[in-house]
């Protein structure tokens, strides 16, 4: 098979295009829908509850970038938390444009071919970059043992495990110093950050238009109510002067008559 040096020339210059964007990679995907759907809310969940907050970059499966020398290495957490950076959108977190700072926080979501990586690799990369608190879950309970939610922060260079407490129905929580907030393993609800200062569960981006539909119809209920309620005494008031009108006509008519009506 005899191939054309035009054909080599393209083969080579996609070759070249792809070394040149290293940025361009791709991460696998999740492994299944409980992967998928927990790495989505972690992420949307810490977004929107930082949005306010335009020091705080949140992202998730994004690489992390540590050496300019060196494209490979690069790490790309599930989810993860740089306080002082801006939130403008990034197509990598280059750790070496960034000031050299590198996240605060970071959460892996555990799977059958991400545990070995999550609990034996990953913690060396972020021990070394100086991430102050890295957590796992694996939503299956299968892999992450004994259980399926852990953390650790960084105390002296070193990684110690941040103690789990187990609340009142079972709730599973760790606390994250680094964020303010708990993580929490509900037994039916699965994950949740939890704000314990508002007594708040942290909101998917669908949970949170959901919520806000359903005040907003709850508001529009409790108008409708409120003008029908308002609508029942105007009714009633405009009945009882008309009753009160009857009456003092009904008493001057007595009166005509020589009638006392208070004597009747």
């Amino acid at each position: 098979m005899t191939v054309s040096s035009d054909s080599l020339q393209d083969a080579t210059r996609s070759k070249i295009i792809f070394i040149d964007a290293p940025d361009e990679d791709f991460e696998p995907m999740p492994e299944g829908d409980k992967q998928r759907r927990n790495l989505s809310y972690t992420t949307e969940a810490l977004q929107l509850w930082f949005e306010k907050r335009k020091n705080v970059y949140v992202s998730g499966n994004l690489f992390i970038r540590y050496l300019d020398n060196n494209i490979e290495k690069r790490i790309a957490p599930d989810t993860f938390v740089v306080f002082g950076m801006s939130q403008e959108d990034r197509v990598s977190y280059k750790i070496y444009e960034e000031g050299g700072k590198a996240p605060d926080f970071v959460l892996e979501i555990t799977s059958k071919g991400t545990v070995t990586k999550d609990r034996e690799e990953n913690p060396l990369i972020y021990r070394k970059l100086g991430v102050k608190e890295y957590f796992q879950y694996d939503p299956t309970g299968e892999y992450l043992k004994p259980e399926s939610l852990q953390g650790m922060r960084l105390e002296q260079g070193k990684y110690v495990a941040i103690a789990v407490s187990v609340l009142p129905d079972n709730i599973l929580s760790l606390r994250s110093e680094v964020l303010g907030l708990d993580l929490q393993l509900y037994p039916d609800r699965g994950f949740r950050f939890y704000d314990p200062v508002s007594n708040q569960v942290l909101l998917s981006y669908a949970e949170a238009e959901r919520a806000r539909f359903q005040a907003e119809l709850e508001r529009s209920f409790e108008q409708q109510a409120r003008l029908q309620a308002e609508a029942i005494a105007e009714q009633e008031k405009l009945i009882s002067q008309q009753e009160r009108q009857e009456k003092e006509k009904l008493a001057a008519y007595l009166r005509s008559l020589g009638i006392n009506p208070d004597e009747i």
